[in-house]
């Protein structure tokens, strides 16, 4: 730390710090709690951030802000205000102290300056002596460790997560802040601790159920865990996003093999309800993904049920009605380890399907509502996420580079569910093996790409993507069932588990402000139009032989192979975004 003159002296000793280092600005009058000047200054996700007083910035934003402080300087030095005419006065009116000033002339020039919200902490730069004592008083009434543990606990969890974890597992998470853990590591104990407990359950036995309840419980205390240390100590990075995105599908789905596993030792084969399962939760999360990208920036973006919806929300107990409805991860987790430890592998897949199914009802009728009453114009953004996450590969591209654009607002959901349920009722009700499968994955593709020869901005268009997913999944998940081959089923778990990484990586991908991976990678791995239709191609030839399972088997390690080789290419670049996604609910 170094004290400057002025904002000459200021700028000059920025310039001899090296260009890869974050720098910031505190004016030496700065009066608050130390959790408000970390908040400002030490959070890695933006470029540049403020608090009244004190201004940091990072080095893709020092080059601006060195030509922010040099203005500075010459306006002082001709009695001209810091910030040109153009600037917005009502940024920061609290704060004029050179910091504050210096931010206001950033976004003037363009660079987004990130104000976090302070709340009950206190930042101020008192001018004179009543105004300092105000604010130490503030400071001194407010405990900033209390703020910071509270400030630690994801603001929208679960009934579950609230008041059966957070009370305690923010605690841990300060226990690992203090030992110099990182949540990278936490996230990692955490599936670590999920895969034992899918171990245990794969053993068979009542006391490896017990256990694995136990485990996977422990599991989700550190799940928790990792994101509160996360927010506890700003510690958010590329790898963080990552595993963070990913981690909790690995192990939820590890789980899900592990119960079948320990079926099977039992005499009981429950691997189709193991991948109905996995389907029926991918499915949901991609109705999630979808409806959020298609209208978190729309433009006016009203409607009556979204207004009830926030009516409800003003009702406490309403609140967590809604939330638990949902089955969220919290409650998911608890059902599953106390239905392991209690029951069989089978109840807990009953209970799975029939608590996801109804959570889905619920949140697709209500998004449905939403879209068919809201008044809303998608954005080209949204349009092109959704053509993203529609995960359309070349037989599907081909179809839609020649033919032309249907009309109607509801014309491509309605040609996307028409294919997939041509896919799905041809896979589920004509002889296993028919090359009239083969035959309808030719219609599913050539319907696919119609679906999405025209831009996705239609009040409905959000649902293409979750009918492409179900057409895809639930027909591997029938051509296996029905197959009689043994290992078939749970070579098919292992193929959707790969391609839903795949999905769940294009997601967050998107959401980091990256974009969807490259055209190559979908393109080699089929898209979702081209895997089905080869695994049609595969059951009519390989009818009734072990070769399925052979083939299936392969096509899962070849996919997962060319994914996540590109997908930790990505995540552990320097061009990765530096994010802490808050994650589903669900």
């Amino acid at each position: 730390m170094q004290t400057a003159a002025d904002a000459g002296d200021a700028a000059a000793r920025l310039a001899a710090v090296p260009a890869g280092h974050r720098v910031a600005l505190v004016d030496p009058r700065f009066v608050g709690h130390v959790h408000a000047l970390r908040l400002g200054l030490t959070d890695p996700r933006f470029p540049a951030a403020a608090v009244p007083g004190a201004l940091t910035a990072q080095p893709e934003a020092r080059g601006a802000l060195m030509r922010a402080l040099r203005r500075a300087t010459a306006a002082v030095g001709a009695g001209a205000p810091v910030a040109g005419p153009d600037a917005d006065a009502d940024a920061a009116p609290e704060d004029r102290t050179v910091p504050g000033r210096i931010a206001i002339a950033l976004e003037a020039e363009g660079t987004a300056v990130k104000r976090p919200e302070l709340g009950s902490l206190t930042a101020a730069v008192p001018t004179d002596a009543g105004a300092r004592a105000a604010a130490e008083s503030a400071r001194d009434q407010v405990d900033d460790e209390a703020v910071r543990l509270r400030s630690a606990v994801k603001a929208h969890d679960g009934f579950f997560t609230t008041y059966g974890i957070s009370p305690y597992s923010r605690y841990i998470a300060r226990w690992c802040a203090r030992r110099g853990l990182t949540p990278n590591q936490v996230t990692t104990a955490s599936l670590i601790t999920a895969l034992i407990a899918a171990g245990a359950a794969a053993t068979g036995t009542r006391g490896g159920y017990v256990a694995a309840g136990i485990l996977l419980l422990v599991s989700f205390v550190l799940d928790c865990t990792d994101g509160q240390l996360a927010r506890y100590s700003l510690q958010y990075s590329t790898m963080g996003a990552w595993l963070d995105a990913t981690f909790d599908r690995a192990k939820e789905y590890a789980y899900y093999a592990g119960l079948a596993i320990g079926a099977v030792r039992g005499g009981d084969d429950v691997w189709t309800l193991a991948l109905g399962a996995m389907v029926l939760q991918a499915c949901r999360h991609v109705v999630d993904f979808s409806f959020n990208e298609a209208n978190h920036d729309a433009v006016a973006n009203t409607s009556p049920t979204a207004a009830l919806s926030d009516k409800l929300d003003s009702v406490g107990w309403t609140v967590w009605a809604r939330r638990m409805i949902v089955l969220p991860i919290g409650e998911r987790w608890a059902m599953i380890a106390v239905l392991t430890a209690l029951t069989t592998p089978r109840v807990v897949f009953y209970a799975l399907l029939v608590g996801c199914s109804l959570a889905a009802c619920y949140t697709t009728a209500g998004r449905l509502l939403r879209s068919l009453t809201r008044k809303a114009r998608r954005t080209d953004r949204a349009a092109r996420a959704l053509a993203d996450l529609a995960d359309s590969g070349p037989l599907a591209q081909g179809v839609a580079a020649v033919a032309p654009g249907l009309r109607g607002g509801f014309t491509a959901p309605v040609v996307a569910l028409l294919g997939t349920l041509v896919m799905i009722g041809v896979a589920l009700f004509l002889p296993y093996g028919s090359w009239l499968t083969v035959a309808a994955a030719a219609v599913y593709a050539l319907l696919s790409g119609l679906a999405v020869a025209r831009p996705l901005k239609g009040a409905l268009d959000w649902l293409v993507p979750p009918f492409f997913r179900a057409g895809e999944y639930v027909t591997i998940l029938v051509l296996a069932a029905r197959s009689d081959v043994p290992h078939a089923v749970p070579a098919a778990f292992g193929l959707v588990s790969a391609v839903a990484y795949h999905h769940y990586d294009t997601v967050y991908r998107i959401r980091g402000g990256t974009g969807a991976p490259p055209q190559w990678l979908v393109r080699t791995i089929g898209g979702h139009e081209g895997r089905t239709a080869l695994v049609a191609v595969l059951a009519a030839v390989l009818t009734h032989t072990s070769g399925f399972t052979t083939a299936l088997t392969a096509l899962a390690a070849a996919v997962a192979l060319v994914v996540l080789v590109e997908s930790i290419r990505f995540w552990v670049s320097s061009s990765a975004p530096a994010v802490h996604d808050e994650g589903e609910l669900a």
